[in-house]
Order: C-alpha cells, then structure tokens, then sequence
C-alpha cells in the first residue's frame, strides 16, 4: 500500500469511531501522509456570552486535525503536549478549516502545527501539537510507515 493510500484507510478507519469529531459537525476535508484538513461550523451551541465561539470548539478542531495527521502511518499516536494561541475570533456561522502539518516525526515523537482559519483566509488560531506513538496499530495487517531519520 502506498502511502496516500495508507494514510487514507488509517483515517476512515479513525473517522468511523470519532463520535467527538462527528458529533460537533466537523468534515475531513483531506488527508496525506503526516497532513489533514477539517472543516467546522460555528453553531450557536458554540457561541459563548462575548457572541463568539468558545476557545475550547477552536481548540478542539485544532487538535482533531492534530490527530487525523499524526495517525497517517498505522501507528496508534495520542497527544502528548498541545498548545494554542488565539489570534482572532470567529463569530456564530463561520466555516473554520484547520489545516495540520508535521513539522518533525523521529521514534516515538511528533509535532505538527495547525492552522485555524477562516473559509475566506483570516487566521483565528495557531495550534501546536506534541505527539506520541503508543502500542497498537489501526489496520491490522498492514505494516505500519516508518519514521524519518
């Protein structure tokens, strides 16, 4: 299996158990080997008393798209560390995309940075991203990538 195709089945199979992500409306845009995109829109149960989404929605998109990228080797991978930074809001009715890149993959260690934006471009949020390999893999069978030097 190539590593397009690896990365893609590693997400479907994420995706079919992620009751959190699908739960708050987020899409998986695309995917590729260490990379993700998720869309989210704000609803009004994520607006909170200032009539902009809550930090904790913006965070939690970041770190879905986190966790669609560093999954893209059949190797079950958590969050070690996470940080966030809020740039700007995003009001009732925004489409969010959060774009997930890897910056550094090596043994048991990641990290990747996210993007939060709006559709039209403006930067909400940036996101970075600790990751660790634990034990497991999420195709049975399939060997999993290996790590970059």
């Amino acid at each position: 299996m190539d590593a397009a195709a690896l990365a893609r089945a590693c997400a479907d199979t994420m995706w079919k158990d992620d009751a959190a992500t699908q739960s708050l409306g987020m899409k998986l845009i695309s995917v590729a080997p260490g990379q993700a995109v998720i869309t989210m829109t704000v609803t009004a149960s994520m607006v909170n008393g200032h009539k902009i989404c809550h930090g904790g929605y913006i965070f939690t998109l970041a770190d879905s798209a986190f966790a669609f990228a560093c999954n893209t080797y059949n190797q079950r991978t958590v969050a070690q560390h996470c940080a966030v930074t809020f740039l700007a809001s995003a009001k009732l009715g925004d489409k969010l995309v959060a774009r997930s890149v890897e910056r550094q993959r090596g043994g048991r260690s990641g990290i990747y940075d996210v993007t939060i934006s709006r559709e039209e471009g403006n930067i909400i949020a940036e996101f970075r991203g600790h990751s660790r390999t634990i034990e497991g893999e999420l195709l049975a069978g399939v060997k999993a990538a290996a790590a970059k030097a």
